[in-house]
């Protein structure tokens, strides 16, 4: 199992770092991936790239953006680097603009960092680690946080009413997921769709397993984190894709449900999109 403390090096964290725009901001965490050994410069413009041709769906929740791009030959091992701006910068984002926070992932495969991924949702969906994140004075500070060296960090941002999201995951038992287990052994899948399948939406799986964990459905709803192209393929197979609004414009109409999430860490959001989807 991988975790942030295996990815992330005290080397590969800077603060109050000056960019002028996302382009720069991207670039210095891009610059701390090749000083820690992570990648080239070439992963770095591969990186941007990934924004110029799909968006800013890499700001994933308000003030924080993951840059990442497909794994390549540039990428040397997987790694991330940490960068916490000066001033926060516009992405274009329509929701969550300005950013101050660029975690960039340089990643080899697209399975060896997922437990990783996870545990970082966790911590950016919570508030006060949220906040400690954001003060904290040394790239020490920050990656002790990270790896739970300063004291608890919390399971979920948001309480979220957890009791009324079980009452209504358990109100809920015999509507479509429960009634189809009664058929058989297999359920319902949920794709979260992302550029390239090994970022963004495991951040999005993350919450939404979350929420499913905490109705009671975890047994009835899986959820696959996808790339764009392969998720027009297993559309069929889903019952609904959750995803960004720039990456819902790029799939198009793919003959199920395709629902926008502006928040990929939000377990409240993705409460609410859950019940519309499931009409609970």
């Amino acid at each position: 199992m991988v975790s942030v403390s295996d990815l992330l090096p005290v080397e590969a964290i800077r603060l109050d770092v000056a960019a002028e725009d996302w382009r720069a901001a991207i670039g210095a965490a891009g610059e701390l991936l090749v000083a820690t050994g992570s990648s080239t410069d070439a992963y770095t413009a591969e990186m941007i790239r990934t924004v110029v041709d799909s968006g800013p769906y890499i700001v994933v929740a308000p003030g924080f953006a993951f840059a990442h791009a497909r794994p390549s030959p540039a990428v040397l091992r997987t790694g991330m680097a940490w960068v916490r701006l000066a001033r926060p910068v516009e992405f274009g984002h329509e929701t969550n603009d300005p950013v101050g926070l660029v975690v960039a992932l340089a990643a080899e495969d697209a399975s060896a960092h997922t437990e990783a991924m996870a545990s970082l949702a966790r911590l950016l969906a919570d508030p006060e680690t949220t906040e400690a994140l954001r003060v904290a004075p040394t790239p020490g500070a920050v990656r002790a946080i990270l790896v739970g060296e300063s004291g608890e960090s919390g399971e979920s941002g948001e309480s979220g009413e957890p009791g009324a999201a079980s009452e209504a995951g358990a109100g809920a038992a015999a509507s479509a997921p429960v009634a189809a287990a009664a058929a058989g052994p297999a359920v319902h899948k949920i794709l979260t769709v992302c550029g390239n399948g090994l970022g963004t939406s495991l951040f999005l799986k993350n919450t939404l397993e979350q929420v499913l964990d905490r109705w009671g459905w975890s047994r009835y709803v899986t959820v696959e984190a996808t790339d764009t192209i392969s998720a027009k393929g297993k559309a069929s197979e889903a019952v609904a894709i959750l995803t960004s609004r720039e990456i819902a414009k790029t799939l198009g109409d793919v003959g199920v449900p395709v629902r926008v999430v502006d928040d990929f860490t939000s377990t409240t959001e993705a409460d609410r999109v859950l019940r519309d989807t499931y009409d609970v």
